[in-house]
């Protein structure tokens, strides 16, 4: 065969650029066989077919075929890989905060994979480059910021959004580090309920992990301020300068609420006191907590879309922080995680545009880019090539639910966070650990028969002398858990996850904690019911 005959057939395996019916019609029959035969794996279990056992060792030695294969048979390939996958929007699936993706964000994730474009540069992305603008002015406005001063863009997820928010305050602190290196002493705070991508960034930065100050919790899971202000004091009167302060706005095991008020007050107080010549940058990681924003302006009050008074109050638990969010110098944002949208879609956004022009590049050193065109982020983003997919996913969830559309799908799934608790609760044998958190993740724990599970909590956090028994209870919930799962990949049960550290106790002992965490809008009072049944099922088969 000719190499002639060969490129006709690697020709048909691509879109056509000029309309084809005909072609375009096979294209289209393509992505419908793939569908049909991953909807052919569903089954009444929350995951796609059964789980394969994955050899990763044979897996590397994997070889490139010698001839060319047809899209048919490589869609029945590509298919298999999803054996196993756990299906995120199956009512009883409540593991983690990964959300089902709506249609509208599918498409619009097809729609930029189909086309390519590069947020680079206006030339290489036309419109979707202005998607991408429109999604961050709704945000800004969303979150409060005045949208003719703010910017922002989208990253390679919420590590991305950190690290744009403490490199931009690095650059604050220690000017001219993008060029000259970090050559004086500085710090990075964050809470030790904060997310672990906060010593990546710092050691990818260059700072080291050593200047990364964790500061206590308190038992709400929000950063201690007055041990932050004690060890942000003895930062500044050792004369070391404060890079950033990470503000965690919805933790991932709890959803705890850091005090961002608070924190910006003492900020503004030390710039004042200790005669700063610069203003430490606060980033406010609210890649999960951000979307409690639609409920801003919301009248709890009069409740017009009828939450059950719990959901209400849980609601309007959040929004007492979340609504500060202005305040943060910059924000770091998930669609993919409570917007609804597939992986990768985050979003870094800054009060004052000019912070994001601290990290441009001479032109000279781009010479075969930005010639033209008005819009041009790559000559300032750690990125080149930045895929349209995220701005077109959120632009679309944005464009479908709306605010109203958004406050109802939060606040239900926030509901049946709710009514698990309350099964929780109504149980001797179990008990919530972060009920003063309010957000659709659940952590619990499980007791034998015979245990004061309101004393418990409080025993085997504060004294030491309860070390041997919170080590045995940690085992009891893992046990608990192994059975769940193994009860749920079987069919018989719900997919709940857990965490080897909770938080720590006052004498550094890891709580392990049995988790839900709810984001599927299927999910209804039945699934809550399942998954309080097979704990108590689990109980009863362990004793």
């Amino acid at each position: 065969m000719s190499y002639r005959d060969i490129l006709q057939k690697i020709r048909l395996a691509f879109p056509q650029p000029v309309s084809d019916p005909i072609h375009d019609s096979y294209f289209v029959h393509s992505i419908m066989r793939a569908l049909d035969q991953v909807d052919a794996l569903k089954t009444q279990l929350p995951i796609l077919g059964s789980v394969v056992s994955a050899d990763f060792e044979q897996a590397r030695k994997t070889t490139l075929p010698p001839r060319m294969s047809s899209v048919e048979q490589v869609t029945a390939d590509l298919v298999e890989y999803l054996r196993g996958m756990t299906i995120f929007g199956h009512p009883r699936t409540q593991q983690n905060v990964v959300p089902p993706p709506t249609i509208s964000s599918l498409i619009g994730v097809l729609l930029s994979s189909l086309h390519n474009p590069n947020l680079a540069w206006d030339e290489y992305s036309r419109l979707v480059a202005l998607a991408e603008v429109e999604a961050v002015g709704m945000t800004a406005q969303l979150v409060g910021y005045d949208r003719e001063r703010a910017d922002g863009v989208f990253t390679f997820g919420g590590t991305g959004t950190t690290l744009y928010g403490v490199k931009m305050g690095l650059e604050k602190a220690c000017p001219q580090s993008m060029r000259k290196g970090v050559s004086e002493d500085a710090v990075v705070f964050v809470s030790d309920a904060g997310h672990y991508c906060a010593h990546n960034v710092v050691g990818w930065l260059g700072m080291g992990t050593d200047n990364l100050v964790t500061i206590p919790t308190t038992d709400e899971n929000e950063m201690d301020l007055a041990r932050f202000e004690q060890e942000a004091r003895t930062a500044l009167e050792n004369g070391r300068r404060i890079a950033a302060i990470i503000a965690t706005m919805g933790t991932t095991d709890a959803f705890g609420l850091d005090d961002l008020q608070g924190i910006v007050r003492l900020r503004d107080a030390w710039v004042d006191e200790f005669k700063l010549d610069y203003r430490p940058h606060v980033h406010a990681d609210a890649v999960i907590g951000w979307a409690w924003s639609v409920f801003n302006d919301y009248d709890f009050g009069s409740n017009r879309l009828g939450f059950r008074p719990r959901t209400v109050r849980a609601l309007a638990g959040a929004c007492r922080r979340i609504r500060h969010l202005s305040l943060a110098d910059s924000i770091g944002l998930d669609f993919h995680k409570t917007g609804f949208a597939p992986y990768v879609s985050s979003l870094v956004l800054f009060r004052e545009r000019e912070d994001l022009r601290l990290a441009a590049r001479p032109a000279e050193q781009m010479p075969y880019l930005y010639h033209f065109g008005e819009h041009r982020p790559g000559t300032f983003t750690l990125e080149t090539t930045r895929a349209g997919t995220g701005p077109l996913a959120a632009l679309g969830n944005y464009r479908l639910f709306g605010k109203e559309g958004l406050q109802v799908i939060l606040g239900y799934i926030v509901e049946m966070a709710q009514l698990l608790r309350e099964h929780l609760e109504g149980q001797e044998g179990t008990t919530v650990l972060n009920r003063d958190n309010f957000g659709t993740v659940t952590l619990f724990r499980a007791y034998p028969d015979g245990v004061d599970t309101f004393a418990i909590k409080r025993q085997e956090f504060d004294d030491p002398a309860y070390r041997e028994v919170l080590l045995s209870n940690n085992d009891y919930n893992r046990a608990i858990f192994d059975y769940v799962h193994s009860e749920a990949m079987a069919g018989r049960g719900a997919v709940i996850s857990s965490t080897e550290c909770y938080r720590r106790t006052r004498y550094q002992e890891p709580v392990y904690a049995l988790k839900s965490y709810i984001l599927s809008p299927f999910v209804d009072e039945g699934d809550i019911e399942v998954v309080v049944a097979k704990v108590l099922e689990a109980r009863e088969k362990i004793a």
